[in-house]
């Protein structure tokens, strides 16, 4: 227990802190005591660290309730357009001094704890990291849903309440152990439960046609249970609504069956139904066909659609007899961004309720839905985009395949009017890839029925633009999008098939047996030998401690906080052409890191923003990778012709950093010489150059500060402000706005 403070003492604390006065500070040591002893039921006796953390959780929380409020009753009076942000992901990290810096509590906050003998740090400490992404798309959501409060959009952020977030890394022995994200163990003080909103979400069954129309019928029900967590803007007093919706099985058991146990299995089997929100898929960067991953993005879909029609409805706007009847209004005020592929159900499921429920023509009711709906497409990588098998949708969807099919029809029949007896072409755009598996291609559903596209970086957007995303070289239409003819920079989509069918060759003909699925197989294997190189640097006598290898664990968003600001150098070496964008090297820019890069994804505006010579860059261009496929890249001439690349690959290879296993890392190694389409040899050399680069300019203090300024100064671009001002002005239609509303005790 911290000594008590004198009165001399608690006025220099509270002028050195900047509080607005000892009221605010008392009011808050009231609040954590009330909260203490009424919410959480304990006293200062039994109360341990964690019951501390949700005693001031709580607190915050009060001071946004009567915003929250506020905003939504200033949202129905205003009536404006609103978005709707769909994602599988928001990587919101802690809720906790992100909550107290918008509402400008985080001194009082400090200073209350201080008084009542507490650490806010160690407490802030305490709250698990949401487990609700993964990277760079959810990360970049939940900036987004920060800045829409910000700048006073009506914006919902809509995804699924995951129970197990992606795993806890551990490693242990230098590989990479798995465990349990349950981040809800103890209960999130962030979020309130909205039954009275839950929505049913159907699977399987069957589709009838009939004069009054089509049904979807003998269907499961799942129900869609809504959890909001409040957002709040930056003291706008705007506090607006992330809604997650978790799964749970409907109630409608049969009691006549109890005495033959069929009510025990009956609620035993409510499992299979919630399982739908019950984990994060880990694994954002390869495309794998689960039916549990479809049913997860119909699941959210398909309740948050029921959501945002109910909503306009609702509205002043909504409430007219005319708009009841066709919703033929709707774009006017609701805008869906769908992040990645990922939610790109929502154009179908939005036809099938204005077509089946609302009765209205296809024809108006794919003007709305392509008014409606805008897409974010976050990758070139073909591993990573979704082509989901046409059976799969039979059996989970049926009427969702009708409706794609008749999308297609429609598509496809349009293009044959523009390029007659263009079969190829017919072939090359259309939403249904044909081949021993029939598959959908979710990219191009989401860019036919979308008004807008948009990459995530400029270079990301022009290489959209100029490829097809397909395996052909020639240029593509979809949508409204003139795909022009180009050098494609995507390699054949059939990946996973043809690198089985590769690693079988190698293994035939040059019996070099390698792993083909890039996943985790891969990654934990790297990991192991960047623990293994590890193991010997760090022990050698010779470096003592002038370098150090350490692999972070569980790298988070929580940790991610303290890393960056530390960083002199960033690492931003992607292949030119397979970044989207990234997020990271912006914030290492920053935080007055320098960053050595290709140029791929934001380092290309980053390096204009800063000046190229504020930034290291190497490596190929998009232009040298396109050339480099063309001749063809033979790793094996680079690996002969570099001395120093060739020690080190044969010491990975030879067992140098792995002495009792001297073959552990010979699959990473043949991978490299054989199997690299990133083609990481090609840029080593240049790579190594800009090294001594960095290394030369580092023992200048004077000249590498001058640059860390020229990259901080650079970074205003960077903003998500910058990037939702610009969303809500060319794609969605709004204004952001920087009028704050009355706070809930400003009489106003």
């Amino acid at each position: 227990m911290a000594k008590p403070l004198t009165d001399q003492e608690k006025k220099k604390q509270i002028s050195v802190r900047g509080l607005a006065g000892v009221e605010n500070v008392a009011d808050l040591k009231t609040n954590f005591n009330r909260h203490l002893h009424f919410t959480l039921v304990k006293d200062r006796n039994v109360a341990t660290k964690r019951d501390y953390y949700f005693a001031l959780a709580n607190t915050v929380r009060d001071h946004l309730v009567g915003r929250w409020i506020r905003t939504q009753q200033h949202y129905y009076e205003k009536d404006p357009k609103r978005v709707y942000y769909l994602s599988l992901e928001f990587y919101m990290g802690r809720t906790l001094q992100n909550t107290m810096v918008n509402l400008a509590l985080e001194n009082a906050c400090d200073e209350a704890t201080y008084q009542l003998g507490l650490d806010m740090e160690e407490l802030q400490d305490i709250e698990e990291d949401a487990g609700l992404g993964n990277g760079g798309l959810g990360r970049l959501a939940a900036c987004f849903l920060d800045s829409m409060a910000s700048l006073g959009l009506a914006a919902y952020g809509y995804g699924i309440r995951y129970e197990f977030g992606i795993f806890n890394q551990k490693i242990v022995n230098g590989w990479q152990v798995e465990e349990a994200d349950d981040w809800l163990r103890y209960g999130n003080p962030w979020e309130k439960a909205r039954p009275e909103y839950m929505r049913p979400v159907h699977f399987y069954g069957r589709v009838d046609h009939t004069a009054d129309g089509v049904q979807w019928v003998d269907t499961q029900v799942v129900l869609a249970l809504p959890y909001d967590t409040p957002v709040p803007g930056y003291r706008n007093n705007i506090v607006n609504t992330m809604r997650l919706w978790s799964a749970k099985a409907p109630c409608d058991f049969n009691l006549k069956d109890f005495n033959v146990g069929g009510y025990i299995q009956a609620v035993l089997d409510r499992n299979l139904a919630e399982n739908i929100s019950r984990v994060l898929y880990p694994n954002d960067n390869f495309f794998e066909g689960k039916e549990l991953r479809l049913k997860q993005e119909y699941f959210v879909v398909a309740a948050t659609l029921q959501d945002i029609i109910r909503r306009f409805k609702a509205s002043k706007f909504g409430s007219t007899e005319y708009v009841r009847m066709d919703l033929s209004t709707l774009p006017d005020k609701v805008a869906i961004q769908l992040n990645d592929t990922h939610p790109a159900l929502a154009i179908p499921e939005l036809m099938r309720i204005l077509v089946d429920i609302e009765k209205l023509i296809w024809e108006k009711a794919w003007d709305i839905v392509v008014r409606t709906c805008a897409y974010t497409n976050h990758t070139v990588l073909p591993e990573a985009l979704e082509r989901w098998p046409v059976d799969l949708f039979q059996n989970l969807l049926p009427r969702h395949l009708e409706i794609i099919y008749e999308i297609n029809k429609r598509h496809l029949e349009r293009i044959s009017k523009l390029y007659p007896g263009d079969q190829d072409r017919l072939r090359r755009m259309s939403l249904i890839e044909e081949g021993d598996v029939k598959k959908i291609n979710m990219a191009h559903l989401c860019i036919v029925g979308s008004h807008a596209v948009n990459g995530v970086a400029r270079i990301h957007s022009e290489i959209i633009k100029n490829t097809s995303i397909c395996t052909k070289k020639n240029g593509i239409l979809l949508g409204h999008f003139l795909f022009g003819s180009n050098h494609t920079v995507l390699p054949n989509l059939n990946f996973k098939e043809n690198k089985m069918k590769f690693a079988a060759h190698l293994e035939e003909h040059y019996k070099v047996k390698i792993n083909p699925t890039p996943g985790y197989h891969t990654a934990k294997m790297i990991i192991k030998l960047i623990t293994s190189i590890g193991d010997i640097v760090n022990n050698d006598p010779v470096v003592g401690d002038r370098l150090k290898v350490i692999f972070l664990e569980n790298y988070r968003v929580t940790l991610a906080e303290k890393v960056i600001p530390a960083a002199d150098l960033s690492e931003q070496i992607s292949t030119a052409g397979t970044e989207a964008s990234g997020t990271g090297n912006m914030k290492f820019m920053l935080n007055g890191a320098l960053t050595i890069g290709t140029m791929d994804g934001a380092n290309v505006e980053m390096a204009e923003e800063a000046g190229e010579e504020n930034l290291f860059i190497f490596g190929m261009r998009v232009h040298d990778v396109e050339a480099l496929d063309k001749k063809g890249y033979d790793a094996v001439s680079y690996y002969n012709g570099i001395p120093e690349l060739k020690q080190a690959i044969d010491q990975i290879s030879g067992g140098f950093f792995s002495p009792t296993q001297p073959d552990l890392f010979k699959d990473l190694v043949n991978m490299l010489m054989h199997h690299d389409r990133f083609k990481v040899f090609a840029d080593y050399e240049d790579y190594m150059k800009c090294q001594e680069k960095v290394s030369a300019l580092y023992k200048n203090p004077k000249e590498w500060t001058k640059m860390v300024i020229h990259n901080i100064a650079g970074c205003g671009k960077f903003s998500s402000d910058r990037t939702i001002s610009e969303y809500a002005r060319e794609i969605w239609g709004m204004e952001p706005s920087l009028e704050k509303i009355a706070a809930p005790d400003d009489p106003r």
